[in-house]
């Protein structure tokens, strides 16, 4: 089985493969890839990439080359991997050089972002997604927080716990409004003084449209929509204010202005569409649970495939501040699980595919956690049927947990990220820590179960039990995810992506 080597050394290994330094012109990454944009394609060596240790599968899409390294592994090997870009491209590479990839980069930038839709989901992916670390490290907080109260433990330290869980989203405006004017070409901090405008405890005292406002309404939809209008009258400030004066002049009129419709408007209207949206998911688990779980648990991979997965992440948010917990993340996390029992079903009929087989046996132990590109990639694409019978499992999973909601027993996450195994320390419910957890686990088990059935049924056709299974996993683990990757370059993740930008529209089912 593959392990993880030095984050120095992985490092040190990837660069020559990836063309060496002079090829690279950007670098990023999400929760579990690292994404590199490239001058030239033809250089990067994917075989000797893909037989890296740490490497566990290669996403190809129309901006980015991922390497898929896993969570906590990326985290540490770009560090050093844009350490050692920046040390031997400053050794290689001239001013002059740097200045023209620069421009090259930019223009091939805009030409592959000419598609509005894509440039939207991938911008709002780059929001939210560099938001998730945060959100993972409150939501375990806050639920252990709430575990020690309900055992009646250690009462002298819930209070101090539970102000260090709820800080970051008491404040989570201002970090969306920041990353909102960054993305989009405005001052972060000027588009974090205008989302700070919401949460601001004075706005009590302002009445709009008859109603007094509440600190926190709109919460991280209004913050978004003010940084947006906010970068927008900086850069239309920008363009007549005397050089002399912009310093003093742009900020100001710039949160002046900004804030005035912030108050008057967008606060008052993103809380609406922020209360419909909870009312809305709600009702849709309330009276068609497991009806609306099959359908999401079954759609999330497919959505996964083009990029629409991004259109959720402020969906979540949303839900995570208005109510706690999102209750739409633990029915999409199914897909996953219905993934898991695909690849187990292939494991078990493709008895001679050694190939294959180990692929299976690398990626299972980070499809069960939630990471699901080793799986998809290099398993049920390649392979075509499981895809769709993984689909299958992650329908029965969903539609297992939606029908508790009806039941008023509602499973919800108070993170995004994770899925899989790993979000059992994120679960928050209406029935009790036990009961959600039990209910969670039930859909994982039935989305295990029935993927594993309908791929050990339906999904492997004569010709591939006969051989071209072999062929499909033939090389190494990552030898079907070029595959994989090629064939969904046509259509679409990130969100990861946002996605990240860091999450980019096509990638795995790691983040609902």
């Amino acid at each position: 089985m593959r392990t993880p080597n030095d984050p120095t050394a992985t490092a040190a290994a990837l660069l020559p493969l990836l063309g060496g330094p002079t090829n690279i012109t950007s670098v990023a990454h999400c929760m579990t890839r690292l994404r590199v944009g490239l001058r030239d394609r033809t250089l990067v060596q994917d075989e000797a990439l893909r037989a890296l240790p740490a490497v566990l599968g290669l996403v190809t899409d129309d901006e980015t080359y991922q390497i898929v390294l896993g969570p906590g592994t990326v985290a540490r090997v770009t560090p050093e991997f844009e350490a050692l870009l920046t040390t031997t491209a400053s050794a290689a590479t001239t001013a002059d050089e740097l200045a023209s990839r620069g421009a090259e980069l930019k223009e091939a930038g805009r030409q592959r972002n000419a598609t509005p839709g894509k440039l939207l989901l991938r911008r709002v992916a780059n929001i939210f997604v560099p938001l998730i670390p945060a959100l993972i490290g409150c939501g375990i907080i806050a639920g252990l927080n709430g575990l020690l109260i309900n055992l009646g433990r250690l009462d002298a330290i819930t209070p101090a716990l539970a102000a260090i869980a709820s800080g970051f989203m008491a404040l989570i405006a201002v970090f969306v409004g920041y990353n909102t004017a960054k993305e989009f070409g405005g001052t972060p901090i000027l588009g974090g003084a205008v989302a700070a405008v919401i949460v601001y405890a004075g706005v009590a005292k302002v009445t709009a449209f008859g109603m007094t406002l509440a600190p926190g309404q709109g919460g991280v939809l209004g913050a978004l929509a003010a940084a947006l209008l906010g970068t927008y009258v900086e850069k239309w400030c920008r363009s007549w204010v005397p050089e002399a004066l912009d310093v003093l002049l742009t900020p100001t009129l710039t949160v002046l202005l900004t804030g005035l419709v912030t108050l008057y408007a967008l606060m008052y209207a993103a809380g609406e569409l922020s209360s419909a949206i909870g009312t809305g998911a709600n009702w849709l688990l309330s009276t068609t649970g497991a009806f609306a779980g099959l359908i999401l648990g079954g759609l999330f991979l497919p959505l996964v495939m083009l990029g629409l997965h991004q259109a959720l992440i402020p969906i979540h948010t949303t839900l995570i501040e208005q109510q706690g917990y999102t209750v739409l993340l633990p029915i999409l996390a199914m897909a996953g699980a219905g993934q898991v029992g695909a690849a187990l079903a292939v494991y078990v009929r493709l008895r001679h595919d050694h190939s294959m087989r180990t692929t299976i046996k690398s990626a299972l132990p980070a499809g069960l956690l939630g990471v699901g590109e080793p799986l998809i990639y290099g398993v049920s694409l390649p392979l075509g049927r499981p895809f769709l019978t993984a689909c299958a499992g992650g329908a029965a999973g969903g539609a297992f947990v939606g029908f508790f909601a009806m039941l008023g027993d509602k499973v919800g996450s108070t993170a995004i990220g994770p899925s899989g195994w790993a979000l059992f320390p994120l679960l928050a419910g209406s029935g009790g820590l036990a009961m959600t957890a039990a209910i969670y686990a039930g859909g994982l088990l039935t989305g295990y179960a029935v993927g594993f059935g309908a791929t050990y049924v339906f999904g492997l056709g004569p010709a591939v039990r006969g051989g071209l299974g072999a062929g499909a996993g033939a090389g190494t683990e990552a030898g079907a995810s070029a595959g994989a990757s090629a064939s969904v370059d046509g259509t679409v993740s990130g969100v990861c992506d946002a996605s990240e930008s860091q999450e980019n529209a096509r990638g795995g089912n790691r983040t609902p």
